[in-house]
């Protein structure tokens, strides 16, 4: 088996050599270029999705852990309605349907971002689940201490509880964490132009399919195992002593 990695540096236009294997002006010419660029565009899409996954996922957790019971139902809904649906289901309800019902998502909204917020709300269900139980895994002690003390309920949860439930489910918060840059591959489906799209298309029009599968499948690699890197310094960071995790 012969393999021919010199493709990278032809043009994707004329199928023609470029010296050095960027077009001129950094402008996106030769198939090393357009795979560099869907990375980006996998780990822009990756980061922003993880960033609404956490915030969105962190205020249903404690929704679920709140007295209020109507809080509490909004969260299991939120849950069960994110988690239940599959998430290229999800991607198609967010680029076709919404858009149709709501006109001005159509014209103000990229894709891209229709598709962050399809990743990050499905997402969001399944890091609740994770703070939800890092919260209920605290002894019940700990909240009535910290009303005991003058705080207010919102005041316990930020200085008591969520700084301790943080820091148990950081192990499954990075598993969340990489599985949104591998579920990142279904923004393919409506086209936005990340590492998937980038080996369907580069490998159609090549038929170069092992050449372009394993540097992608590398890159996919390198940025879920960059996450996990991460977030293993911040859980070594925040550890505590004789707490969970501790070593």
């Amino acid at each position: 088996m012969s393999w021919d990695w010199q493709f990278y540096c032809n043009d994707t236009a004329t199928g023609e050599a470029v010296a050095g294997c960027f077009g001129p002006g950094g402008k996106e010419q030769t198939y090393l270029q357009w795979m560099l660029g869907a990375w980006g565009w996998t780990v822009s899409v990756s980061l922003l999705a993880l960033v609404l996954a956490l915030i969105v996922g962190s205020a249903i957790g404690i929704a679920r852990t709140a007295p209020n019971r109507w809080l509490a139902r909004f969260g299991e809904v939120w849950t069960e309605l994110f988690r239940n649906i599959p998430l290229l289901v999800q991607v198609f309800l967010w680029y076709h349907v919404l858009p149709a019902l709501i006109p001005p998502l159509r014209d103000a909204v990229p894709p891209s971002v229709l598709v962050v917020f399809a990743l990050g709300f499905f997402t969001s269900a399944r890091i609740g689940e994770q703070v939800k139980a890092g919260i209920n895994t605290l002894p019940r002690g700990q909240r009535f201490a910290g009303q005991a003390l003058g705080m207010t309920l919102p005041q316990t949860y930020r200085f008591v509880l969520l700084p301790m439930a943080f820091r148990i489910v950081i192990p499954p918060l990075t598993s969340e964490s990489m599985n949104i840059v591998k579920n990142s591959a279904v923004a393919f489906a409506v086209s936005i132009p990340e590492l998937a799209q980038f080996a369907q298309q580069a490998s159609e029009e090549t038929s170069h399919f092992e050449e372009i599968f394993i540097p992608v499948t590398l890159l996919y690699f390198i940025s879920a195992f960059a996450i996990n890197r991460i977030a293993k310094f911040i859980e070594a960071r925040v550890r505590i002593p004789g707490q969970v995790g501790a070593k």
